[in-house]
């Protein structure tokens, strides 16, 4: 396999793997990590101010302990010499100038450690006012993305819900016109009854020859009764009877009877 291959394979699992990670990663978390952090951080500048300070106190103690061995060993010399033993006072002064020594270290070593106390006060004071801030920043980033994420998520949502709405509206749209061609066929195929064009295969609506005959008949004398009357009416005088007038009227539609010879 050439270098070039293995070149391109390995920028795009590279590529691939941030991804994922972007995927993965959440900036609150990250956020909350980094605050952490630092939180640590101010801990240990405050535990190093407390160790500063307890040894800045002892040292405090100690010179304060030989501060009074010396002025013992002075008092003790002062003594001595008022009691004549000038050997005594010697000593006592010679203990006093030895201890001396220690109390101007001890006072070096303790304004050294009160300039560090201080410095590390003041670096503690100035992290906690930037751990302070960061926790502001920290929390108005996290409601920020948090509303953020909540937008996208409706957005996604109504997005979705457009698409679903689109296939509804067309499934309503295919429904409405299925209903209106069968209602638009129903339509068609009862003026087609009615108006004889399609035959009832059933026979029970069908009329036969006979009764169409007799339902014309009875038509025809209804208006001829009809008539009679509104004669009657004009000329003052009474109406036919009503037997002549269908007799009359059955005469008139009846033809006459054809004779058939070849019996």
């Amino acid at each position: 396999m050439s270098d070039g291959i293995m070149k391109r394979m390995g920028l795009i699992f590279r590529s691939k793997a941030n991804k994922a990670l972007d995927r993965a990663e959440d900036p609150r978390e990250t956020l909350d990590y980094s605050y952490q952090k630092q939180l640590e951080l101010l801990q240990k500048v405050r535990r190093g101010v407390a160790d500063v300070a307890t040894s800045r106190k002892r040292l405090e103690l100690q010179l304060t302990q030989l501060q009074q061995q010396s002025s013992k060993y002075e008092d003790q010399g002062r003594k001595a010499l008022s009691l004549g033993r000038e050997d005594l006072a010697r000593e006592a002064l010679s203990r006093k100038a030895n201890l001396q020594s220690q109390i101007t270290d001890l006072e070096t070593q303790y304004q050294a450690l009160q300039g560090e106390e201080e410095k590390l006060t003041l670096a503690s004071q100035r992290l906690q006012a930037k751990v302070d801030a960061f926790r502001t920043k920290k929390e108005t980033i996290k409601a920020t993305y948090t509303a953020a994420q909540a937008q996208t998520r409706i957005a996604e949502s109504f997005s979705g819900i457009s698409e679903e709405m689109g296939d509804v509206g067309l499934a309503i749209q295919r429904a409405e016109d299925k209903t209106a061609q069968m209602q638009a066929r129903a339509g068609a195929i009862d003026e087609l009854l009615a108006s004889g064009a399609l035959d009832d295969a059933s026979g029970l609506g069908r009329k036969d020859d006979i009764e169409a005959e007799l339902e014309r008949v009875a038509g025809g004398s209804d208006v001829e009764l009809e008539l009679a009357r509104m004669k009657a009416e004009l000329t003052g005088g009474a109406p036919a009877s009503q037997p002549q007038a269908i007799e009359q009227g059955k005469q008139q539609d009846t033809p006459p009877p054809t004779i058939n010879y070849n019996k």
